[in-house]
């Protein structure tokens, strides 16, 4: 699943396979090495914008009433409608040019590169929530969605974001929650690319 990925395409061209106006975000530089807790590119209903990678879940509770502590990065796909500690979150998605799995023992771990065979972008689904801090401080956060492995990634990460095609995306920002639940399916074999980090080449359109 998603720790850390990249995302190398201009604005411009992620507004384009969008179908949206890339003015909110056109000075976002390429990133190749993109963390929990930091800002990103992110399409809601309303546009692209940016929020904070990472779901800080102050107030939620879990089926037993008891506060959510840890923050929020990846969520299972299979029972974000279901928990609890899920209601009233809003829907996103997250552009990405690739991310990176490690394997491999402590200090000898290989970083690998999970990127669109046939070149291009990826869009994976999420979930978003806003976080009110002391003085009426409010940052926008997201997390993206998890599911079972493609038959591309399974022999390097037992889950992988959910992907979501361009046609689809307006589906699963606006659909009631029973359609869009449709879409958290596996990616098909066969579409995604599993390379050595070291051997992307980032100048490649």
């Amino acid at each position: 699943m998603p720790g850390r990925f990249f995302l190398t395409a201009p604005m411009a061209e992620v507004a384009a396979a969008l179908g949206v106006d890339p003015a909110p975000v056109a000075d976002e530089p390429p990133r190749r090495n993109i963390a929990p807790g930091e800002t990103i590119v992110v399409l809601t209903r309303t546009g692209l914008t940016r929020m904070r990678w990472g779901i800080i879940p102050v107030g939620r509770v879990n089926a037993r009433g008891r506060p959510v502590m840890e923050t929020i990065v990846n969520a299972r796909s299979e029972t974000v409608f279901d928990k609890s500690a899920f209601a009233g979150t809003g829907r996103a998605v997250v552009p990405m040019t690739g991310w990176y799995e490690w394997t491999g023992e402590r200090r000898r771990k290989t970083a690998w590169a999970i990127t669109p065979r046939s070149g291009g972008l990826l869009f994976f689904a999420a979930i978003t929530d806003r976080w009110q801090g002391p003085g009426g401080i409010e940052v926008d956060q997201v997390a993206t969605l998890t599911c079972a492995p493609s038959a591309d990634v399974a022999e390097i990460h037992h889950r992988m974001g959910v992907i979501l095609t361009p046609a689809d995306v307006p589906r699963w920002l606006s659909a009631p929650e029973s359609e869009a639940a449709g879409l958290l399916r596996v990616w098909p074999a066969g579409r995604l690319r599993v390379a050595a980090a070291t051997d992307v080449d980032w100048d490649a359109p």
